[in-house]
């Protein structure tokens, strides 16, 4: 009996490795395309993110939803639909007071070739849109609307570039809580270490042209790409400081993702 299972445990012991390499291979495909905003990859990002302080004792806890699905709009492009629903909970951000609820939503389209440029460069564009989604104070209470675009190059491990969009307020004078007028630019750098690991680095800042002012976080994150029974998934976790906020902004923060992976 035992010479009849050699054989069969020498052929299982040459082709563990084999599989083992091409799992780590998909997880690094998926590393990267997770790098990449405009990847052709349909995801479900999850995103607590933790921030204190706010005033003297303020916090605030906020889970975007951020469903990302490509769509095939011809032969040479992609639309690529982002989508983040914040559901939060906050306390002390407006001195004396706490809120539950959900936020404003932001939904962005991103018409991007399907291939790189000549010299490497992925890109897309198309508008963004605020929706008065929130409830209680956490909503702006208004519409807005405006451009939004990406442009990043992926460079054997590395992945550097960035992502911006601009929203100003289109529903006219009236009842509303905010004037909207700003600008959101994120730059971003990301090196694959392998095995489907990724360290990333990006600032998050939003320009607020009523106010004249800025709002800069920046993010460290750690990821790994790994799988749940047969459900792909990438694991992430962080640390934020922030160089610049208005006044009674928070000093720092923490964010874990899980991302829900369906490639094709």
């Amino acid at each position: 009996m035992t010479m009849r299972l050699l054989p069969c445990v020498c052929v299982l012991s040459l082709a563990l490795p084999a599989a083992v390499s091409a799992q780590e291979a998909d997880a690094d495909a998926l590393a990267k395309a997770l790098s990449n905003p405009v990847a052709a990859l349909i995801s479900v990002p999850l995103q607590y993110n933790y921030d204190e302080t706010y005033g003297d004792e303020g916090y605030r806890h906020s889970l975007n939803v951020q469903p990302v699905v490509p769509i095939s709009v011809s032969e040479h492009v992609n639309m690529i639909s982002r989508t983040i629903l914040p559901i939060v909970y906050q306390n002390d951000v407006i001195p004396g007071t706490d809120q539950a609820g959900i936020g404003d939503v932001t939904q962005s389209l991103f018409f991007s070739p399907k291939e790189p440029s000549a010299s490497g460069l992925i890109w897309g564009v198309g508008p963004a849109i605020l929706l008065p989604t929130g409830t209680d104070d956490l909503s702006a209470d208004t519409w807005a609307m405006g451009p939004t675009a990406v442009v990043l190059k992926q460079d054997g491990a590395w992945t550097y570039g960035a992502l911006v969009n601009h929203l100003v307020d289109v529903r006219g004078t009236g009842d509303r809580r905010a004037e909207i007028n700003s600008t959101f630019l994120q730059p971003f750098l990301s090196r694959s270490l392998g095995k489907g690991r990724t360290v990333t680095l990006n600032f998050e800042s939003t320009y607020d042209w009523e106010a004249e002012q800025w709002n800069v976080p920046v993010n460290v994150m750690y990821s790994k790409v790994s799988k749940i029974g047969n459900q792909m998934v990438s694991y992430a976790g962080g640390v934020r400081g922030y160089l610049e906020t208005p006044d009674g902004g928070p000093d720092w923060g923490v964010r874990l993702v899980l991302t829900l992976l369906y490639p094709r």
